[in-house]
């Protein structure tokens, strides 16, 4: 099931990618559970499995692709929840860049992680729980002038 813009959507301790060491470390995406799925999906494409690129700081996201008759297509994967979306082109990070999920995502929420729609990302901070954000992440985020979900969740800020 894709996550669209219709349900609230309220940000998670970890989201953004920033925590304090006081506060314990931030929970961390299964990533052999999301390899499992993208080999899956690539599968389901009809397709194979690009470069993958592991998240590394201060990125916020796994990269990876899916090549078949359609072209290539970007998942990125949440490091610290499981979320997954779509885009065209890799980038250290993204603002509203996003790709409705392909035909082939449900392989993802089939393994259990949530699909978010590019809707969703789009999404204006105003109209997102932002109440767990502390005042480093809201100076990151005013920094870089970030006004969507998307760009809270898929960032690079350090």
């Amino acid at each position: 099931m894709v996550n669209d813009r219709n349900t609230s959507f309220v940000l998670p301790r970890g989201a953004t990618g920033f925590f304090w060491p006081k506060e314990g470390p931030l929970p961390k995406t299964d990533l052999r559970a999301f390899l499992t799925a993208l080999y899956a999906a690539a599968r389901g494409a009809g397709g194979k499995v690009g470069e993958v690129e592991e998240q590394a700081y201060p990125r916020t996201f796994h990269t990876a692709s899916v090549v078949g008759s359609a072209g290539e297509s970007i998942v990125l994967c949440h490091a610290h929840h499981p979320w997954i979306a779509f885009a065209q082109t890799r980038r250290n990070w993204y603002g509203e860049e996003f790709h409705a999920p392909p035909p082939w995502a449900h392989v993802f929420t089939d393994a259990g992680f949530v699909v978010l729609s590019s809707e969703l990302l789009a999404t204006p901070l105003s109209d997102v729980d932002t109440s767990v954000l502390g005042p480093g992440e809201w100076r990151e985020v005013r920094s870089y002038s970030i006004t969507t979900l998307g760009g809270v969740l898929f960032n690079a800020w350090d």
